[in-house]
């Protein structure tokens, strides 16, 4: 059981390591797909456009939308688990 000392510690802990993990994701994407691996990615087309160039100017974009509503439900879930949730 947490006391009521360790239930922050935790909460933060555990907060930090869900933003460095998607903020890894999102450098992946935009930098790893958008510049590293952009001419092997260059072999395949969406919507017409290259996929490496697609990532560059959409894909990234996206990425980062999809992954704050990742962290949201994260944060809902990690708020509810540490009784911090406003219900």
């Amino acid at each position: 059981m947490n006391t009521p000392e360790q239930t922050p510690k935790k909460y933060w802990k555990t907060n930090l390591k869900y933003l460095v993990i998607l903020l890894i994701i999102w450098f992946a994407v935009s930098y790893g797909a958008g510049i590293l691996f952009k001419d092997m990615l260059d072999q395949w087309y969406l919507g017409g456009f290259p996929l490496g160039f697609w990532f560059a100017q959409q894909g990234s974009i996206y990425v980062f939308v999809i992954l704050i509503f990742v962290y949201v439900h994260l944060m809902d879930k990690l708020d509810k688990t540490h009784g911090y949730d406003e219900a």
